[in-house]
This record gives C-alpha cells, sequence and structure tokens, in this order.
C-alpha cells in the first residue's frame, strides 16, 4: 500500500468525445512527465475513434496515440484523481470535494484539418508543462 507521501499525482482529462483535447493532453503529460504523474482521460459522450487530425498533430512532435480508444467519463475516475481538468465537458463532469479542478477552454479540433489542430496542440503542451511543475517538486 502506498502512502500519501510516495504516492503520484494524479491527474484526469475530460472532454465530450475523448478524441483531440483530452488525448493529447494525456499523451502530452505521459511523456512529459516521465510516468512522474498518473494520467487518464474521458469523455461524457466518448466519440468512435480518435481524431485522425490529432493524431496526426501529435505524431509530427513524436508521440504516438494512434493505438488510444476514446474512453466513458465515471465516477471512479474522479474518484481516483488529484486534478480534474476539464475540456468543454460543462455540468457533466461530477464533482467531488477536495479535488482540484480546473477548466482549460481550448478551441475543439473535431472536424477540423491538422493545420487547425496545431495551434492547439501547441497551447495543450504550453499547459501541460506549466501542470507537471504545479505537481512534482523536483521539476522546479
Amino acid at each position: 500500500m502506498t502512502t500519501e507521501a510516495t504516492k503520484k499525482p494524479s491527474v484526469l482529462f475530460v472532454c465530450v468525445h475523448n478524441a483531440g483535447r483530452s488525448q493529447m493532453a494525456a499523451a502530452f503529460l505521459t511523456t512529459l512527465s516521465q510516468g512522474a504523474i498518473e494520467v487518464r482521460s474521458a469523455g461524457s459522450q466518448p466519440a468512435e475513434k480518435i481524431n485522425p487530425s490529432a493524431v496526426e498533430a501529435m505524431a509530427e512532435v513524436g508521440i504516438d496515440m494512434s493505438h488510444e480508444i476514446p474512453k466513458v467519463l465515471t465516477t471512479e475516475a474522479v474518484k481516483e484523481s488529484d486534478v480534474v481538468i476539464t475540456m468543454g465537458c460543462g455540468d457533466e463532469c461530477p464533482y467531488f470535494p477536495g479535488k482540484r479542478y480546473e477548466d482549460w477552454v481550448l478551441e475543439d479540433p473535431a472536424g477540423k484539418g491538422v493545420e487547425s489542430v496545431r495551434p492547439i496542440r501547441d497551447e495543450i503542451k504550453s499547459r501541460i508543462e506549466g501542470l507537471i511543475e504545479s505537481l512534482t517538486p523536483a521539476a522546479k
């Protein structure tokens, strides 16, 4: 059993379809935190597959998301996470006291070509770098 001192911080990214923004955020956090942070992502109404433009945009920066699948948001995922970052899921995300909630207002990449997804990807990466600094003392 892990103690609070040794427990990795955990982050849940939530958007409606779990096919673009939340998947890119999860992929960046997984890669850039090098395993120091537990990462989850989910959607309130998951799509059938990951946005191909998001997959292509992430591949351009060396991150393979092609194997990911959209996952449904569960109450358990929220309960098990220290930080819940929403991206346009509105009131559909369950709220639990004691969690850190952030709402990241980001353009939805759904239906956009890779040229339009690149700036969203870059904004997500910038926010992820700040999130890592706030969650891992060693990153300072």
